[in-house]
């Protein structure tokens, strides 16, 4: 058996639009999601869904109601009975880890062609209780939002104390890094721009699979457009918003969006691509994560971009595309001063179509979205290099290397 690694292509990366929490995606279940945008990469491709040997997909906040959400997506969406799936979670990473979970089994032969995705619906994430089972003998069963909790409890307690939630974290950054609440909005204005931009010329057309919403009393709506932009953001109407935590630089403008949406591709060998009829859109080059303090988690990027250029020998310079998540505008610009980049160096490179603030943070499903975004944008600029990165709650960093077809 050989032992050099083959090279891996992604094709026809896809997403739904994104919905906004409590939105219009709201009655769409996120084994449906996940099944609408399988149903599509096999349609666009018109692979032969036998050759898919394995589907990967990523779900943060799973549930019982659609357990290993791979598999159960993939026999929703009808693909052979021997078609197997696994679900992935790593947090805010999980849908990267998805494409790269299936680069591997890609690069070491043991698959061919596998369906890589992540799907996201906050809107539905339930609220459960720990003491049901066997019962109180007295006082009250306690419900936890599990949405709320999953955040509160993203690491161990007895070894890195309370952390109320994600939005503490940034708040620490924004201290440590003296990022001011108009810096913050700025970012956050330029993101809902960029994104608007972004629609109006035509540039999310090809990636965007529209979703089919069941209505109570009438016919079903076609949900096609995500739902979160605000085009007419500014510095004023933002600075009307109040902090959420006490004298704190983070608001409900200038952070990520909660969100429903799915998004997926196939990951393919090289060697394979011209017997299936496939054309790629981008190459996987590597990839890298880490674990960083979770009470400062948005700096994951840096640890990760570091450790990732260290194996691969590139550099900011050789990037042409740069992605990262923001799921705080603070967040977002603590990154940059960890990498010692200015956003001046780097503003036509990095989130060209806006993201998290403005797109929205669905969050198993981001990595893929982005991963989305990001080669079709690529490929329209005849090729490159591209990077994304992912902050993740709990105290990780994750980011990935892909290059565009015509590099």
């Amino acid at each position: 058996m050989s032992t050099s690694l083959r090279r891996v292509a992604i094709v026809e990366p896809v997403r739904t639009a994104v919905g906004g929490f409590g939105g219009t995606l709201r009655p769409v279940k996120a084994e449906d999601l996940a099944a609408e945008v399988i149903k599509a990469v096999v349609d666009r491709t018109d692979i032969d869904p036998a050759r898919i040997e394995d589907v990967a997909f990523a779900q943060s906040y799973a549930n019982s109601e659609a357990p290993c959400i791979g598999r159960w997506a993939a026999m929703h969406a009808g693909l052979p009975i021997e078609v197997p799936g696994l679900q992935v979670d790593r947090r805010c990473g999980g849908g990267l880890q998805a494409v790269v979970t299936a680069a591997m089994c890609v690069q070491t032969g043991a698959a061919d062609v596998v369906l890589a995705g992540g799907v996201e619906s906050m809107s539905n994430i339930e609220h459960y209780t720990t003491t049901a089972r066997w019962g109180s003998r007295s006082g009250n069963q306690t419900l936890y939002d599990r949405l709320d909790r999953g955040r509160e409890r993203s690491q161990p307690s007895w070894r890195f104390g309370e952390i109320s939630g994600m939005i503490e974290t940034a708040e620490n950054l924004a201290e440590t890094y003296a990022i001011s609440r108009d810096e913050s909005d700025a970012f956050a204005v330029r993101s809902h721009q960029r994104a608007a931009a972004a629609w109006e010329s035509g540039a999310f057309k090809d990636e965007v699979v529209a979703v089919e919403v069941p209505q109570r009393r009438t016919d079903p709506v076609l949900f096609d457009h995500d739902e979160g932009i605000r085009a007419d953001s500014s510095m004023e109407t933002l600075a009307r918003l109040r902090a959420l935590m006490p004298e704190g630089t983070v608001t409900a403008g200038n952070s990520a969006q909660q969100n429903d949406a799915a998004a997926a591709c196939l990951v393919v060998a090289e060697d394979k691509l011209e017997e299936l009829g496939l054309e790629p859109i981008g190459w996987f080059e590597g990839w890298a994560a880490v674990g960083c303090e979770p009470a400062t988690m948005g700096l994951g990027p840096v640890g990760a971009v570091r450790k990732l250029f260290d194996r691969t020998g590139v550099g900011f310079d050789d990037l042409d595309l740069i992605e990262i998540n923001e799921a705080f505008a603070a967040q977002v610009l603590a990154v940059l001063k960890g990498w010692g980049v200015g956003l001046d160096e780097v503003d036509d490179r990095l989130n060209v179509n806006g993201s998290g603030i403005s797109l929205g943070h669905p969050i198993g499903a981001t990595g893929v979205r982005i991963m989305t975004t990001m080669l079709r944008e690529l490929d329209r600029r005849g090729g490159g290099l591209a990077l994304e990165t992912m902050c993740i709650g709990g105290g990780q960093g994750m980011a990935a290397l892909f290059r565009g077809v015509g590099a």
